[in-house]
């Protein structure tokens, strides 16, 4: 077997994991609390056609108190979108839409607020499985697997107000932009990223 076909399965079961939003349901009681709620406002099922993947740090359990559920999508028509998530969503308290530019893409971005919890949807004209936050998201699950005692640390980064990705950066000794810093780390080190 070669290396890129063993990496190629790799990726596939990290993709595999965080696709299916069970893997919530054997977490820890924060996390079947989200996954109650976001089974209960059917925001998966409502957005499909933009294969919307929950990321950031619920899923990785080393979220905190102020931690928003960031959803991310594959979005290629911005104005259908908007029109989609204005009718589903904008009822909700602190709704708010806008359309901005990352890393030179351009990106729909909305925020609002279900029982006290923060959700932000993401949507870039890209597959998900290539967005940052997706694959920030799969090296650092890839990362706390190997090296567990950065879990607690990270999270006391987090509570400290450094971001996620950051934490991680300064705890890996990572030099420069940490975002793609981490990227590089993780097609160096865990062969994901790979194929994006």
């Amino acid at each position: 077997m070669t290396v890129l076909y063993l990496l190629s399965i790799f990726f596939e079961r990290v993709v595999y994991l965080f696709k299916n939003l069970d893997y919530l349901c054997e977490g820890t009681p924060l996390q079947k609390k989200m996954h109650n709620l976001l089974a209960n406002l059917g925001i998966f099922m409502d957005l499909s056609p933009y294969k919307p993947i929950l990321c950031g740090t619920i899923p990785l359990d080393i979220s905190t108190a102020s931690s928003d559920l960031d959803i991310i999508m594959d979005v290629r028509n911005f104005n259908q979108f908007k029109q989609t998530v204005d009718n589903l969503y904008s009822h909700f308290p602190h709704y708010h839409f806008q359309l901005k530019t990352v890393r030179g893409t351009l990106t729909a971005k909305a925020n609002f607020f279900v029982q006290d919890k923060e959700i932000e949807l993401f949507g870039q004209p890209h597959p998900v499985e290539t967005q940052f936050a997706y694959l920030h998201m799969c090296i650092e699950y890839e990362i706390l697997k190997q090296r567990p005692v950065l879990k607690e640390k990270v999270i006391q980064y987090k509570e400290s107000g450094m971001k996620t990705e950051p934490a991680f950066a300064s705890l890996l000794g990572l030099k420069g932009d940490p975002y793609e810093a981490l990227i590089q780390y993780g097609r160096e080190q865990i062969g994901i990223g790979c194929f994006s």
